[in-house]
């Protein structure tokens, strides 16, 4: 059975169980035409000031064959608990999903094992599922290494296979075995020449050609902060509590910013651009990233599935201007 799920949760405990998660954001952001799926929402009475992925989430579930919901009621977004509202009442199973307030091993424990009796999962099928995802969670470590380190695998490429871990594509060995072509194919690669070094921190971002407007500018991404975090890098060196305790997306913002900086440090990052989804609490907590990181941030807000219009090109070109100037990069590194 698939079980559609809203953010990133333990794929393990849904895998051990027998089922398959799918991650709504995906099926919503990846589809040729993802506004439908909002208009379908609006059309039902969403608030036009209701966040483009709240929406999205809801259009997906009219046009899928999911009738059982994970809902993350903690640790995401609040919008999301009146979703699931609105899908119970709408007749499909929801079983919430809370990450603890602070990242506390006791509390953490208590909610996996709670997911883990909803889903009627074996404990020992728990331990063989982490293992055959851990294999594909080192291999995404590598596509990232290849990112920062080598200049063989494109921001693009890193942030379509990091942010595909939230539910391993449905097929965890022929999303392993995709992984395992790409990264034959991307070491035959030659190194592309040193540009500017840009980090992406946020949800990933609504506006699909922002990667490859990065690029025309001159720049790359080579730090996508939540895809990262989807992939979990860390968990095949620790047990399931620890791997979801070191995640940082659901906790306090600081753990988010301490991250984020030791990023900026080992990838040399020359600055930080800061996506916000219009309509989100986390837009407040742009103050913090303004404050704490120690390289210049832009902050990018953006509401529909659309690509990067004329205002928002002017700002990138500004800020990538800005960083270049401050390098003392050669005057012909901006492509235009």
């Amino acid at each position: 059975m698939k079980i559609g799920i809203t953010s990133t949760i333990p794929a393990e405990i849904v895998y051990a169980a027998g089922h398959v998660p799918c991650d709504l954001n995906n099926l919503f952001i990846n589809d040729p035409d993802p506004g439908r799926f909002i208009t379908l929402a609006e059309d039902e009475g969403f608030p036009r000031t209701t966040c483009a992925w709240i929406k999205g989430l809801y259009g997906v579930l009219q046009t899928v064959e999911i009738d059982t919901v994970i809902v993350v009621s903690g640790g995401d977004c609040s919008n999301t608990l009146a979703l699931g509202e609105v899908l119970a009442h709408d007749g499909l199973r929801i079983i919430p999903f809370s990450y603890p307030l602070r990242p506390e091993p006791g509390p953490l424990k208590l909610a996996l094992e709670e997911l883990t009796r909803k889903l009627k999962a074996e404990p020992e099928q728990i331990a063989a599922c982490k293992e055959k995802l851990d294999r594909c969670r080192r291999k995404l470590a590598e596509i990232d290494r290849l990112t920062w380190q080598d200049g063989k695998v494109r921001g693009r490429e890193n942030l379509d296979f990091l942010v595909s871990a939230s539910d391993f594509r449905g097929e965890p060995r022929a999303f392993l075995a995709e992984i395992e072509n790409f990264l034959a194919q991307a070491k035959t690669r030659t190194a592309r020449p040193r540009r500017l070094r840009l980090g992406l921190a946020g949800v990933p971002p609504i506006l699909g050609n922002l990667c490859q407007t990065l690029e025309n500018l001159g720049a790359e991404l080579v730090f996508n902060e939540i895809p990262r975090q989807f992939a979990m890098p860390w968990a095949p060196d620790c047990d399931l509590v620890e791997q979801y305790l070191r995640y940082t997306y659901p906790y306090q913002v600081e753990r988010r910013l301490d991250d984020i900086t030791r990023a900026c440090r080992e990838r040399q990052l020359d600055g930080v651009i800061h996506y916000t989804q219009s309509f989100c609490f986390r837009q407040i907590e742009d103050i913090l990233f303004k404050r704490r990181l120690p390289v210049p941030v832009l902050t990018l807000e953006a509401d529909q599935p659309e690509a990067v219009d004329g205002r928002t090109l002017t700002r990138l070109e500004t800020f990538i201007e800005m960083l270049a100037g401050a390098k003392e990069m050669p005057d012909w590194f901006i492509k235009t």
